[in-house]
């Protein structure tokens, strides 16, 4: 019996737990909605459901042609300097 797909806040609770133990960390770029399809198994408008719903709790932020980015903590910049 095939296993049973996960829905996309089951994909997004995954994604934020790998954000938490830093397999994506602040301020990089996450796989592709392809990748991300080919590795939960689902359908890609599932793949953006889960996208839509971190990008709604401040999770991650999009940026239009470029990807989707895991959000960095305020005051904190790319380089890993803080503002003072």
């Amino acid at each position: 019996m095939p296993a049973i797909p996960l829905s996309y806040s089951d994909i997004a609770a995954d994604i934020t737990a790998r954000i938490e133990t830093g397999e994506y960390a602040s301020g990089e770029k996450l796989p592709s909605y392809a990748q991300l399809a080919d590795l939960y198994s689902v359908s890609f408008s599932t793949v953006a459901r889960a996208v839509a719903l971190l990008r709604d709790r401040g999770v991650v932020v999009g940026a239009p042609g470029r990807g989707v980015f895991v959000k960095e903590p305020a005051g904190e910049k790319s380089n890993g300097e803080v503002d003072g």
